[in-house]
């Protein structure tokens, strides 16, 4: 019966980029129960790092009084998050890899 059951648009597009990756020699690696616990930890510390430093991104906000130290404080802060996000994308890939 589920043979017979329409497929959804999401189904049929996983079941092409199956397909153009099988084709293309790509092989799908299984995480570890580890690796998803390591991955969810490494996730977990991004969101209390990210929580934590717009506590502090708040509190600057509220103290800057010139347009200058305002957008030095904007900028200190764009790149604080990019460097979070960058770390926590290095982590999961750093364990993703250990599977390979």
């Amino acid at each position: 019966m589920s043979d017979d059951a329409p497929k959804s648009a999401l189904e049929l597009a996983m079941e092409r980029l199956k397909k153009k990756d099988a084709e293309a020699g790509v092989v799908e690696h299984k995480l570890t129960d580890e690796q998803k616990a390591a991955i969810a930890e490494a996730r977990s510390v991004h969101e209390a790092r990210v929580a934590e430093l717009q506590i502090l991104h708040r509190s600057k906000q509220l103290s800057a009084v010139d347009p200058q130290e305002i957008e030095r404080v904007e900028q200190e802060y764009r790149r604080d998050l990019e460097r979070l996000a960058s770390d926590r994308d290095s982590k999961i890939k750093k364990i993703r890899k250990d599977t390979e």
